[in-house]
């Protein structure tokens, strides 16, 4: 694939313009909720819509990954990738770090194969690098093991994180930050300082809905959301803090006082995504579309099931002023 030396220096502004206004994107699986991979075209089909969602002036270039590896092989390089740099959209990188140590390695392999084969139309798209996702969380005795992996020790997630750091030395990613991604309980907890101190940034998330011991009802989430922002914030050695996931569903059971609709998910995003957008957080939200199809419960997604091209979200995703910041 060729690029004129004009489109290039044009990505280039564009990319210094989001990186001054903080970057904004959305999550982004690896597999429908069928579990069959996604191919470049659904990814870039997914990119499109998040750029041309309604009321958000185009900001939504970004995209959070979870894994290098496509879906179904060993560790060829994720079809998010050529999708990205098909449409310019900016990524931050995820390794999956809960499989243990041969998963790992072939997350190496995938992430030197797309900088070899992309070149610089990939790695000038990377924002960052997260090392795992909710590793330290899945290890906690209120953790979830789940399929997907029963969580990462401290001390691996630092030997991944170096192995990481090597890879991309001498290469188009170096001097990309390194970060982990992780719930802000993960963060908050002491035993897991010595991971902090091996990142450049620090991946938080965090969702008031499942927050079932606090005050969660709508009416608290922007207090209970920033109460874990700044728990995370004295947590981070004095790192850079991105909000890598948040959001509050349309469709769901009642979590303590929280109540999942459309309305609740409007209140949400003008207070907690308006406010971030604001402050120019990088913000990586919760979800674009939880399924194509199907009824998930519950579902974060701006869009229901179905054809993107078809839908209108479900709640405006304007930001009025109205926000109640407390950053």
């Amino acid at each position: 694939m060729r690029f004129s030396s004009s489109l290039l220096a044009a990505a280039a502004i564009i990319t210094t313009t989001n990186a001054q206004n903080g970057y904004k994107g959305f999550n982004y699986g690896a597999l429908f909720n069928n579990q069959a991979p996604k191919a470049q075209a659904d990814f870039e089909y997914e990119f499109k819509a998040a750029k041309a969602l309604p009321g958000t002036n185009g900001d939504f270039t970004a995209a959070r990954l979870y894994t290098m590896i496509q879906g179904g092989t060993t560790n060829s390089v994720l079809s998010a990738i050529p999708a990205a740099v098909a449409t310019n959209t900016h990524l931050l990188l995820g390794l999956w770090a809960s499989a243990g140590d041969a998963q790992f390695a072939n997350e190496i392999t995938a992430l030197k194969a797309a900088i070899s084969t992309y070149g610089t139309a990939f790695t000038n798209l990377v924002v960052g690098i997260s090392v795992g996702s909710e590793d330290l969380y899945r290890i906690t005795p209120t953790g979830i093991a789940n399929k997907a992996g029963a969580g990462a020790q401290p001390k691996t997630l630092i030997n991944y994180i170096s192995q990481t750091r090597s890879a991309i030395a001498n290469t188009g990613l170096a001097g990309k930050p390194v970060g982990h991604v992780d719930t802000w309980t993960a963060y908050d907890n002491s035993s897991n300082s010595a991971v902090v101190s091996a990142l450049d940034f620090l991946g938080m998330d965090a969702y008031p809905y499942f927050q079932t011991t606090m005050a969660n009802s709508i009416a608290n989430a922007n207090s209970t959301f920033y109460d874990a922002y700044d728990a995370t914030v004295r947590a981070s050695q004095g790192k850079p803090v991105w909000v890598t996931e948040t959001g509050w569903p349309v469709i769901g059971a009642t979590q303590n006082q929280a109540v999942a609709n459309a309305a609740n998910a409007r209140i949400y995003w003008e207070d907690v995504y308006c406010s971030l957008s604001a402050k120019k957080v990088n913000t990586f939200w919760y979800m674009l579309q939880e399924a194509q199809y199907g009824n998930p419960s519950p579902d974060f997604g701006i869009y229901g099931a179905g054809d993107l091209s078809t839908l209108t979200p479900r709640y405006s995703l304007t930001c009025s002023g109205s926000a109640k910041p407390r950053l």
